[in-house]
């Protein structure tokens, strides 16, 4: 009887765990579709989006404050770099 309970416990696991990924796929996927056209945004995706979400209340000066540190640890290009800014704080 322990065995039984065990078992369902685990295949409800598996099921939540599967549902889980595969919303947050379907969250992602839609969210790409939608952030597609702006660069400065799909720049900040690959290079800051791992670690952050984009601020919502810094001035443009602590933007570029941010970017210039982060610049060197996310080793980005001066391109990257500009198209973040312009994104951040247009």
């Amino acid at each position: 009887m322990i065995r039984t309970f065990f078992k369902a416990l685990a295949v409800v696991a598996f099921l939540a765990c599967t549902l889980t990924v595969t919303v947050r796929a379907q969250k992602g996927s839609a969210t790409t579709k939608s952030a597609g056209s702006d660069p400065g945004e799909q720049a900040f995706r690959h290079n800051c989006g791992r670690c952050h979400n984009a601020p919502e209340s810094l001035s443009p000066r602590e933007v570029k404050a941010v970017v210039r540190q982060m610049r060197v640890r996310a080793m980005l290009t001066q391109k990257d770099e500009q198209l973040i800014l312009k994104y951040l704080a247009p």
